[in-house]
């Protein structure tokens, strides 16, 4: 705490002509700038800047002492050490200390933070850094320190040992803490001078119960990156849409965990993954038609809890666009060269043909045959008797009328002679009803008459007079 311009020390040299002395510090010493010299031939040493028992406890510096009226300059020299004692200057702070700047001996306090759930009552609570902890800045003092929490203690239910700084829950946390996160201040002083203090925060994270891991909601993502000059680009899917791999947790309300921290296994220079689950590929560095399988893993950084999932990136020619959808993905001809492709959907299209106008003929065919069964085994010759072209047409108008039976078709076939006229004498009304009657003949001689049920095939029905 020595101020600057005060002299610090006073030495002397003794010549015995009684020749004039001045004296002279050597700019070559180790630690020549924290001092100078207040008159040449006075002899005090003057403190130049202020001193650091943080940085530097002990200088030194040499010192001449000169004849300064003769010509041979006669002189001798003295090494000046000087040990700086510590003094209550610096305030206290908190463990780790992250300096400003090398240069600038001040710490920032770190920031505690735990997390706790409805589980925890009358429990030492443990931080990260931890634990909670300050030093005297003055470090050759050590003043012994006191720690309270300043503000966010609940009304007793976080309270802190003023001697350690350990923080203990006195009571479990209430359902409105549930999705909130307590802060507390906490100071610490000097015991013999609070006026020097330091004030830090402490974060205690309200979590609900880890009943669900996190989870993708596919194993497989597609991805694709058009080549191109710039040193980034971001990892697209179909539609040209932003790819974006993110993991969902059921124990949130909206299946966001965001405590969940995405990485690539193993690392790879080609590609980085955000916290949002956007990758990001070196396109400068990759090529056209390379495919790479990455996997991609979401962790819960409280509950060691891990989902993976892998994604297949194509990269794509310069102007080459990305597929609107899966079914686009891929050409019917993948690798095959294009002439060869057209000749072979060429082939494919006239086998296609082909076989259509071969069932449409044979159709055509099939109902000509239904349409005209006789046709095919019967035609008209010429000097046959002209009533069985007529039998065979009246035996289709009668067709109607038959039934069927076990062996064929039975049809009730009437008489072709017209009616006789009417008669008064019964002799006329026995010929004409002997006249009347239709004998029938089929090829076997057989005869029936007109109301006798006559077997026959339906496709093969002949009758003759």
């Amino acid at each position: 705490l020595t101020a600057v311009n005060s002299v610090v020390f006073t030495v002397k040299a003794v010549d015995a002509d009684g020749d004039m002395i001045s004296y002279i510090i050597d700019q070559s010493s180790r630690d020549p700038e924290f001092f100078r010299v207040d008159l040449p031939n006075s002899g005090n040493i003057v403190l130049n800047k202020l001193l650091d028992y943080e940085t530097r406890t002990r200088l030194q510096v040499i010192i001449w002492a000169q004849e300064a009226n003769t010509v041979e300059k006669s002189n001798t020299s003295a090494v000046l050490t000087v040990n700086i004692e510590d003094g209550d200057d610096h305030y206290p702070h908190f463990l780790p200390c992250t300096p400003v700047s090398p240069a600038v001996p001040v710490c920032m306090n770190p920031t505690y933070t735990t997390n706790i759930t409805q589980k925890h009552q009358e429990a030492v609570l443990e931080f990260s850094p931890g634990p909670i902890r300050a030093e005297d800045g003055d470090r050759g003092i050590n003043t012994t320190l006191i720690y309270s929490i300043l503000s966010g203690g609940d009304r007793g239910r976080f309270v802190i040992n003023n001697r350690t700084g350990e923080i203990r829950l006195t009571r479990a946390v209430t359902a409105r803490h549930q999705e909130a996160n307590v802060t507390l201040s906490v100071m610490v002083c000097q015991e013999d001078d609070q006026l020097k203090y330091s004030v830090v925060s402490v974060l205690i994270r309200v979590l609900s119960e880890n009943t669900f891991p996190p989870i993708f909601n596919r194993t497989t993502f597609k991805g694709f990156i058009v080549q191109n000059s710039s040193p980034a680009s971001i990892v697209t899917t179909y539609g040209n849409q932003v790819l974006q791999i993110q993991a969902s947790d059921r124990d949130f309300s909206d299946g966001l965990n965001p405590n969940i921290h995405y990485s690539i296994l193993p690392a790879s220079g080609l590609y980085q993954v955000t916290n949002g689950g956007v990758l990001i590929a070196r396109t400068d560095q990759l090529h056209a038609f390379d495919r790479h399988i990455l996997q991609v893993v979401a962790r819960d950084e409280e509950s060691g809890e891990e989902a993976s999932a892998s994604v297949n990136i194509e990269v794509l020619q310069r102007g080459q666009s990305v597929p609107r959808g899966a079914f686009t993905e891929q050409q019917m001809f993948g690798d095959v060269d294009s002439r060869l492709a057209g000749g072979i959907t060429a082939m494919i299209l006239l086998l296609f043909l082909s076989a259509g106008l071969f069932l449409l003929l044979r159709t055509v065919k099939r109902r000509r045959v239904q349409r005209n069964p006789d046709d095919q085994n019967a035609s008209p010759s010429v000097g046959k008797h002209p009533n069985e072209t007529s039998s065979r047409t009246f035996s289709h108008e009668q067709e109607s009328e038959g039934f069927q039976g076990r062996q064929g078709v039975y049809t009730r076939k009437h008489s072709l002679l017209p009616p006789p006229p009417p008669s008064s004498s019964s002799s006329s009304s026995s010929s004409s009803a002997a006249s009347s009657s239709n004998i029938i003949s089929d090829p076997a001689g057989t005869f029936h008459s007109d109301l006798s049920p006559v077997i026959e095939r339906p496709e093969t029905l002949r009758t003759h007079d």
